[in-house]
C-alpha cells in the first residue's frame, strides 16, 4: 500500500472535518454525537500525526542529501533520515490498514461457566476478577449488569458493561480478542486427592451499540417479569423485579435480575439486547464479521479453547498465536497487555500480508 494513496487523503480530509465539527459548541449539546465524533477523532489522530511526521522527515532527508553533495559530513545524517523515513512509512501503512469499525466502541462482556461444574463456576469468577482488574488498569469503568453467583463464590453467568472514560483508551479494540473458550488446569479447592482437573468457561465480547445504531420496535418485544433468585435458588427479594426480554423477530432473549428495580433491570437488558442485535446485523451484512463472531463462543466446550490457564506451571498459553508466558498469577491480577498485544500484532501482520 502506498501511503500517498487516495485512502490517506480521504482519512486526512475526514480528520479535518471531524476536528471542525468538534470545535462547534452546538455539537457538544448532543452527548451521543459528541462522543461518537470524539472516538472517531481519536482513531484518526494517529494517522494525521504519522502523515505529518513522514512529510517532515522526507523534507529533512531531501535537505540533508542536497547538503551532503556540498559537505560529506551530512551523509551520515542523510543515512539516519533514510532509516527514519522507511520506519515512518511502515508505521503509516499499518495505520492505513482497514480496521474493525467497532474498535472505538465500549463493550459488553459476558462470562459463562461451562464444563466442570462448580470448578468451572469458580474459574468464571476468576476471569471476572481478572477483567475487572484489567479494566481498572486501563482506566475504564465497569458496571455489572447481571450476576448469577454460586454458593462457593463462583459465577454461573455474569454480564459486565465496560466503558472508556475518554476516546484515547477504547475498550472493544482491546477486549475483542478475549472472546472464546478459556480452559483452566488446576487442583480444585474441592479436590481431596490433589488431582489436577480441567474445566472451561466461555467469554463473549460485544461492541456496545448506541441507541441510534439499533432501533428497537417495542412491538417486537415480549417482556416478562419474575422474582429474582440468588445462589442455590434462594429468593433475593419479594417483588417481581427481574426482567426477561425476548426480541421476537430474532428470538434473542436477555434476562437481568441484578438490580432491585424492575426499571433498572429493563434498561440493562435493553443495553445488552442492542449489543447482540448490532452484532447479529453485522454478521448478516459482513461475512468477515461472521467469521470473527464464530471464532468466539459456540459451545463452552474444552475442544474449542482459545487460551489455557495452567496453575501448577503458573503458565498462560494463547493457542491462536502460540503465546506462552509463566506469569499466570500476574495475568489473573489484570496484567493482560502482553497477550493482547501479541494478538493485536498478529492481526496487523495478517492484514499487511493481505494488502501486499
Amino acid at each position: 500500500m502506498n501511503e500517498g494513496s487516495g485512502r490517506l487523503g480521504e482519512l486526512l480530509a475526514e480528520y479535518a472535518d471531524v476536528e471542525r465539527q468538534l470545535s462547534d459548541p452546538a455539537v457538544h449539546g448532543d452527548a451521543t454525537r459528541a462522543r461518537t465524533l470524539g472516538r472517531r477523532y481519536a482513531a484518526l489522530a494517529p494517522v494525521a500525526a504519522a502523515a505529518r511526521e513522514l512529510d517532515t522527515a522526507r523534507d529533512d532527508l531531501t535537505a540533508a542529501r542536497e547538503l551532503a553533495g556540498e559537505d560529506p559530513s551530512f551523509a551520515a545524517e542523510a543515512d539516519a533520515l533514510t532509516v527514519r523515513v522507511d520506519a515512518l512509512g511502515t508505521k503509516l501503512r499499518e495505520l492505513l490498514l482497514p480496521r474493525d469499525p467497532n474498535d472505538g466502541k465500549d463493550a459488553i462482556l459476558e462470562i459463562k461457566a461451562g464444563e466442570g461444574g462448580e470448578e468451572s463456576a469458580l474459574f468464571a469468577g476468576d476471569l471476572l476478577r481478572m477483567y475487572l482488574r484489567y479494566a481498572e488498569r486501563q482506566g475504564w469503568t465497569a458496571e455489572v449488569l447481571d450476576d448469577e453467583p454460586t454458593d462457593l463464590g463462583g459465577r454461573k453467568s455474569v454480564t459486565v458493561a465496560l466503558r472508556a472514560r475518554g476516546p484515547d483508551r477504547p475498550v472493544y479494540a482491546r477486549m475483542k480478542y478475549e472472546g472464546g473458550v478459556h480452559r483452566v488446569q488446576r487442583v480444585p479447592a474441592t479436590e481431596s486427592q490433589g488431582r489436577i482437573h480441567t474445566s472451561a468457561a466461555g467469554v463473549l465480547v460485544l461492541p456496545e451499540a448506541e441507541e441510534v445504531e439499533v432501533e428497537i420496535d417495542p412491538n417486537d418485544l415480549r417482556v416478562d417479569v419474575f422474582r429474582s433468585s440468588g445462589p442455590g435458588g434462594q429468593s433475593v427479594n419479594t417483588t417481581d423485579s427481574a426482567v426477561r426480554i425476548t426480541h421476537l423477530p430474532t428470538g434473542t432473549v436477555v434476562s437481568m435480575q441484578n438490580e432491585k428495580s424492575q426499571l433498572q433491570n429493563r434498561e440493562a437488558a435493553l443495553r445488552v439486547l442492542r449489543a447482540r442485535l448490532l452484532a447479529h446485523a453485522q454478521e448478516q451484512a459482513d461475512a468477515a464479521a461472521a467469521d470473527a463472531r464464530r471464532s468466539q463462543v459456540r459451545t463452552v466446550d474444552r475442544s474449542e479453547r482459545v487460551r489455557t490457564y495452567n496453575f501448577p506451571e503458573n503458565r498462560i498459553s494463547d493457542h491462536r498465536v502460540g503465546f506462552k508466558a509463566y506469569n499466570l498469577d500476574q495475568v489473573l491480577d489484570g496484567a493482560l497487555d502482553d497477550v493482547i498485544d501479541a494478538l493485536a500484532r498478529a492481526e496487523t501482520e495478517a492484514l499487511l500480508a493481505g494488502s501486499s
